[in-house]
Parts: C-alpha cells; structure tokens; sequence
C-alpha cells in the first residue's frame, strides 16, 4: 500500500488552482448588466447632433425606451447598429 505525503506546497498550489478555477466559473456565470443610456450620453459617444439621434429613431436604425419624457438607448442596441453599419 502506497503513502501520499501532501506538503504544504501541494496544498497552496491546490489552494491557487481552485481560486482560479473558480474565478473563471464566476466571471462566465455572472449576467451580463444591461446597460441603458440617455439621449445626451448617446450624442455624446457618437458624435451627432439631436436631430442625427431623431433620425435614427424614426427610421428604426435604433430602437430605445421611452419613460415618461425620457428616452434611453441600449448599449448592446448601439453596438449592432455600429457593426451593422460597419463599411468594409
């Protein structure tokens, strides 16, 4: 019959690969936080005017949610107009 002698080396070693495994499963599983954005902030990050972001709005390019007088746009949403849009 074989004697495994565990060191205290071996059980730090275990102790970091268990850390990382599990920090890799919590990065994975964790939701992904919408973002929502207000018309201003979009403006910003695109460099258009209001009535450029009306536009878009009219047409369909980019959808958004409208609470009470307030119209906010999905990050995710930009993005695919951006890459939809993207010329090659």
């Amino acid at each position: 019959m074989a004697i495994n002698v565990v060191t205290v080396d071996d059980l730090d070693n275990f102790r970091h690969k268990l850390l990382e495994d599990l920090r890799s499963i919590i990065q994975i599983k964790a939701p992904k936080q919408m973002q929502w954005l207000k018309s201003s902030e979009v403006r910003k990050v695109l460099k258009i005017s209001p009535g450029t972001l009306q536009n878009l709005r009219i047409n369909g390019t980019l959808s958004f949610t409208k609470i009470g007088s307030i119209i906010y746009y999905n990050q995710d949403d930009i993005d695919a107009m951006l890459s939809n849009n993207k010329s090659h």
